[in-house]
């Protein structure tokens, strides 16, 4: 997870933007009583466009396939890091009410896409 609430990073035990499998990108959506890079992560519809630039410049172009919202103590492993033939996109962040006595929220929003050019 990022070290601040500004920037999304790359989860680099996954494929790299672009490559075939699921490239992961984590954000948080708030930071010290600001809002997150990610905070308007559960908006994005079914169709809307994200744009990753890659380290190499190359700027790759996916499109969101579905949203789900999951209690983070029943987070879809499998769903999200297992093998795909495509080359598609995760991005997660934190949702749900905030448990002011764990100091986290309780849900993971997790935006899917699959790369279109």
């Amino acid at each position: 997870m990022p070290t601040t609430g500004t920037v999304a990073g790359w989860f680099n035990g996954a494929p790299t933007p672009g490559q075939i499998g699921p490239a992961i990108v984590v954000g948080h959506v708030d930071w010290n009583g600001k809002l997150g890079v990610f905070f308007r992560l559960k908006d994005l519809k079914k169709g809307d466009q994200i744009y990753i630039k890659r380290a190499d410049g190359r700027t790759v172009t996916y499109s969101v396939t579905g949203t789900l919202i999951v209690p983070k103590l029943k987070f879809p492993t499998n769903v999200v890091y297992g093998d795909i033939n495509f080359a598609g996109l995760r991005l997660i962040t934190c949702g749900g009410k905030f448990d002011a006595k764990l100091k986290r929220h309780v849900d993971n929003v997790i935006v899917f896409a699959k790369m279109v050019k």
